[in-house]
């Protein structure tokens, strides 16, 4: 094992046509940045089990027969804020449309590179300036990485989504929102047809949670209400065929953990990170295949490439994983849509400099129906 490092060395690729970068441990890196650890989370706002109703920010949503809403990750415009803008824009636009969506679910990284208060404006408040929806989101692990020590992690992120007070904060200038009062860095949104279970990955790469977490993720899972659709959202994702980032076994111990130990299937899962689009199929049973969308298109510069092309060949032997569909040329973000017996859905492209932007360039759908295993099933991700 190499032990030293050697000039002009870099960290290495994940592997071709796999999902995930290693089998399991996660090797320690020396091109890892001394902040890039696990930080410690701030002071919850709210009590145990952290939920939040969508009814608080939505009114009139109650006896909703269709929920429709927006989601993506990895917006902030740092560098070239084009991109970011195209999207904003697409997903402003799409308000006026006959059924608009009722709120954006932000996968997290929503400033980069390191969540600064001073850099909201630009890549948040100035943004979503008409975007009348409320805007949900997880923290990312830019969100949550300090510059130093002088820095506390998420301080940027709590400042906007935990205020325990609503208000307008003095650094959204002439772009006014008025502030969330998210419960904490992980909750539950609860909404009619559906719960929205979202947590906090933290900033190692691969994501990390802590046995609180845990305990919390398998405690919802547990909990929610059979009546309704589950989507699990997180920042890193499960699985990704990605030439930078990869799929995490970390989140994958996770969530299968959670699964087994309730019993409960999520009927969908969110993740972004990675700066491209996927869909990604897994068998759970002979009959249920549960979908993992990988959507961290959403603004930053810099998409990043698939290892294998979709298909029906691209399933990944160690974890059978199957990467369905996937654009990793453009920038754009999924629209959701939760019915009593669908989840559905579609992925729009956004017209930039070099390509034409497209509606429905992904579309989706799969059973709203509780998924429960059985007896003696066990499941592996």
């Amino acid at each position: 094992m190499q032990t030293t490092l050697q000039a002009g060395q870099v960290r290495p690729r994940p592997p071709r046509k796999r999902s995930q970068a290693h089998p399991g441990i996660h090797p320690i890196s020396a091109f890892t940045h001394r902040t890039q650890r696990f930080q410690p989370l701030p002071p919850a706002l709210g009590e145990p089990p952290y939920h939040y109703q969508l009814a608080t920010s939505v009114s009139g949503i109650g006896d909703a027969k269709k929920i429709v809403f927006h989601t993506v990750g990895d917006t902030g415009g740092i560098k070239n804020s084009d991109y970011q803008a195209d999207v904003a824009r697409s997903i402003k636009g799409d308000l006026n449309s006959a059924e608009p969506p009722v709120f954006f679910y932000h996968l997290g990284d929503v400033v980069y590179y390191n969540g600064e208060i001073e850099k909201y404006f630009d890549q948040f408040y100035e943004p979503y300036d008409h975007y009348a929806a409320p805007i949900f989101s997880i923290p990312g692990n830019h969100d949550g990485d300090p510059i130093d020590s002088t820095q506390t992690s998420l301080d940027g992120w709590v400042r906007y989504f935990m205020s325990p007070t609503p208000q307008v904060r003095p650094e959204s200038h002439d772009a006014p929102r008025v502030t969330m009062s998210l419960p904490n860095v992980y909750f539950t949104l609860e909404c009619p047809l559906v719960t929205i279970v979202g947590m906090y990955t933290n900033v190692p790469e691969h994501g990390s949670i802590d046995s609180v977490q845990q305990q919390w993720l398998t405690h919802e899972f547990d909990t929610a209400p059979e009546d309704k659709a589950l989507i699990l959202a997180l920042h890193h994702p499960v699985y990704s065929f990605d030439d930078h980032h990869s799929g995490s076994p970390r989140m994958a111990d996770a969530v299968q953990h959670a699964i087994n130990e309730s019993r409960r299937v999520p009927n969908l899962v969110l993740t972004a990170h990675v700066h491209n689009y996927q869909r990604i199929e897994r068998a759970i049973s002979k009959k249920t295949k549960i979908p993992f969308l990988v959507v961290g298109h959403g603004g930053y510069y810099h998409l990043h490439g698939l290892n294998t092309e979709p298909g029906d060949d691209a399933v990944d032997p160690e974890t059978g994983a199957h990467l369905v569909s996937a654009n990793d040329k453009q920038h754009g973000y999924v629209t959701v849509v939760v019915e009593k017996d669908t989840i559905s859905g579609f992925m729009t492209t956004v017209t930039d400099s070099r390509r034409e932007g497209q509606v429905g360039v992904d579309e989706f759908s799969y059973p709203a129906r509780p998924i429960k295993l059985g007896r003696d099933e066990v499941i592996s991700l």
